[in-house]
């Protein structure tokens, strides 16, 4: 199998049980019962994978650490966020943060 079949396979093999996992939720929605702890759980992991997600995304370029402009204009965000602001506020707020450490020399 060449390396080209072997990724096709993968990415065809992900789409196949991304659909499968996303019938199964409606087709099994009234069958099965979660206790209030257990639905309680899966919000939080929810949450705690995008933040994982989120923070990879903001720490890390690849394999290497990004320096400290972009984490910067994230916190920034999140703080703009945090406090309410309109999305677009929070976006240019968070863009202009890293642009402006960037062009001071932070990398």
């Amino acid at each position: 199998m060449s390396h080209s079949t072997g990724i096709i396979a993968g990415v065809a093999v992900l789409a196949i049980g991304t659909y499968l996992l996303r019938i199964a939720g409606p087709a099994l929605r009234n069958r099965i019962q979660v206790s209030a702890r257990a639905a309680a759980l899966m919000d939080r992991a929810a949450v705690v994978l995008l933040v994982s997600v989120a923070l990879t995304g903001a720490l890390y370029s690849g394999h290497e650490v990004v320096g400290w402009a972009r984490p910067v204009g994230v916190a920034v965000g999140v703080v703009a966020a945090l406090c309410k602001a309109p999305i677009v506020v929070v976006v240019v707020l968070a863009a202009a943060s890293a642009a402006g450490l960037r062009a001071l020399g932070v990398a």
